[in-house]
């Protein structure tokens, strides 16, 4: 049974200050409205309908924290997912985007606890502007990233193949990159993406 299967909710913070002090590794999901955040998660974790995705996209403006029990500790975790807003929906106001460009930048700069990052990446639009201005603030902190290419299965696999080449050069200032095609729906992905993230949590020992 994958690690990941074991998330359960935790907590919504509609702030950086209403978050539990940094403790145990944390992996962030981010990406813009509608690249497929929640659907990613939910299938991740082998659970239907652990992160909702709001009717209106860029509705939703809390940070999710799901939690990964410690085994060996009850009522421990060994880590955390932490779904974030998602960003650049027209519908919002421009000071709502603002608002939570900035929160989006100072948790992905500032929180000591944060292990790796998934940037979630819809395969067939490639890297947005948005998306650009994002990975400037995950490079300087050398933090590593998973960048998912989500709704892989859009595409064929000639096609898929260019568009993970594409998305490596234009995130290639990022020096810990690792590029997957995923299908929430197909489950393309899915194996690798997981081992990704679970060793950002719970590190692997290699003789």
């Amino acid at each position: 049974m994958s690690l990941l299967h074991r998330a359960s909710f935790v907590q919504s913070a509609a702030r950086l200050d209403q978050l539990p002090p940094p403790g145990p590794p944390e992996v962030c999901f981010v990406g813009r409205s509608n690249s497929g955040k929640s659907s990613a998660i939910n299938v991740l974790t082998n659970q239907r309908r652990l992160a909702f995705s709001s009717k209106t996209p860029g509705r939703t403006r809390l940070i999710n924290l799901f939690g990964l029990p410690d085994p060996l500790e009850p009522g421990a975790h060994l880590g955390f997912l932490v779904d974030l807003p998602g960003y650049g929906y027209a519908a919002v106001t421009r000071q709502a985007r603002e608002a939570w460009a900035d929160v989006l930048g100072e948790y992905l700069r500032q929180r000591q606890a944060l292990a790796g990052v998934v940037l979630l990446i819809d395969i067939r639009r490639g890297v947005t502007e948005l998306d650009r201005k994002l990975a400037d603030w995950i490079a300087p902190t050398g933090r590593p990233v998973l960048a998912l290419l989500t709704k892989a299965d859009k595409l064929p696999y000639g096609q898929r193949i260019k568009a993970i080449y594409a998305v490596r050069k234009e995130l290639a200032d990022i020096g810990a990159l690792q590029t997957v095609p995923f299908s929430a729906t197909e489950r393309i992905g899915l194996q690798e993406a997981g081992q990704i993230i679970e060793n950002w949590i719970s590190p692997k020992v290699v003789p």
